[in-house]
C-alpha cells in the first residue's frame, strides 16, 4: 500500500513531509526517521515496507507480552486471571518497583505488568505439564516462540523454566520491526489482533470507533549497557499495522509520542 493511499484514507495528516502520488509498481517514500529508528508498517494487503533500522534485530522486550497473548490469551481470559503485583514475586522484580497493585489480563496488558505475566506464564507451565506432558508442552512453546528464539534455546525434551526472559526482560527473545510486524500481519494472528484490540481499547472506544489505533508500548534492554532501555510500539487500527522501534536512551513514553507523530494519529487530550 502506498504511503499516499495510507495518507487519503486514514493517516491525515501524516508524517510531516509532502507526499507525492507514485506509480502502483514504485515502493512507498520513507517517513521522516531519527537516527537509530526503525520502521516497518504494512495495510491490508499484508506487504511490509521497512524504513530506518526496520531490519536491525533487538532484544523485543515487552512485545514478548504479545506472544503470550497469542498462546496462552484465550485461556487466560477464559480463567480471569488475576495478580496483585507488588512489585517483586520471590527473586523477580517488576519493571515497576512499588508494583502496579491487583491487575486482570487487560490491566497488565495496559500497563505491561512483567510480574503478572510471569506468574501466569508459570501457572500454565504446570497445566501444559499435567494436560499433554513435557515433550509436547516444550514443542507448543517451541512453536509459538520460534520466530524469536533462533537458536537461543538450549536444546532438550523438557519445558524450560521460565524466568523473566521469557517475558523479554534479557535478549533470548529478539526480533526486529519488519520481523515482528510480518508476524503481526500474517492471517493466523488475526485473534492475536482482535484481543490486543479488546484490551487496550476502553469498551467505548473499541465499539464506537472502529477504526481507533489500539498501541501496545514497552520497553526492551541494550545489550552491553545494563540498565539502558531501547523502545518498541506496535500497533495497528484495523488497516494500517506498524511496528516501530527507538534506540538506546528512549523510553515507554517517548516510543508512544513517536508512534503518533510518524502515523499521524491524534493525541488524546
Amino acid at each position: 500500500m502506498r504511503w499516499s493511499a495510507i495518507r487519503y484514507l486514514f493517516l491525515v495528516p501524516v508524517l510531516s513531509l509532502s507526499l507525492r502520488a507514485q506509480s502502483a509498481a514504485s515502493a512507498p517514500l520513507a517517513p521522516a526517521l531519527q537516527p537509530g529508528e526503525g520502521l516497518a508498517i504494512a495495510g491490508t494487503d499484508g506487504v511490509v515496507h521497512g524504513y530506518g533500522e526496520a531490519s536491525k534485530e533487538q532484544p523485543m522486550g515487552s512485545l514478548a507480552k504479545l506472544v503470550w497473548l497469542r498462546l496462552e490469551g484465550y485461556e487466560w481470559a477464559a480463567r480471569d486471571v488475576q495478580f496483585k503485583c507488588k512489585g517483586v514475586m520471590g527473586p523477580y522484580h517488576c519493571w515497576l518497583a512499588k508494583g502496579h497493585g491487583k491487575v486482570d489480563l487487560k490491566k497488565a496488558t495496559q500497563e505491561s505488568c512483567n510480574l503478572a505475566f510471569l506468574a501466569w506464564a508459570l501457572d500454565s507451565a504446570q497445566i501444559w505439564r499435567h494436560e499433554y506432558g513435557e515433550g509436547a508442552s516444550r514443542a507448543r512453546l517451541e512453536d509459538a516462540f520460534s520466530p524469536f528464539l533462533g537458536h537461543r534455546l538450549k536444546p532438550g525434551e523438557e519445558l524450560p523454566e521460565f524466568g523473566p526472559e521469557w517475558i523479554g526482560d534479557g535478549d533470548l527473545l529478539r526480533t526486529s520491526p519488519e520481523a515482528m510486524l510480518k508476524w503481526l500481519v500474517d492471517p493466523s494472528q488475526d485473534e492475536l489482533l482482535s484481543r490486543c484490540r479488546r484490551l487496550l481499547l476502553s469498551f467505548l472506544v473499541e465499539v464506537a470507533d472502529p477504526g481507533a489505533w489500539w498501541m501496545k508500548t514497552g520497553t526492551a534492554p541494550v545489550p552491553g549497557d545494563p540498565g539502558t532501555t531501547s523502545a518498541w510500539v506496535a500497533g495497528s487500527n484495523g488497516t494500517v499495522t506498524a511496528v516501530l522501534h527507538l534506540p538506546r536512551g528512549r523510553g515507554k513514553a517517548e516510543g508512544l509520542a513517536r508512534f503518533q507523530e510518524i502515523l499521524g494519529i491524534p493525541k488524546k487530550k
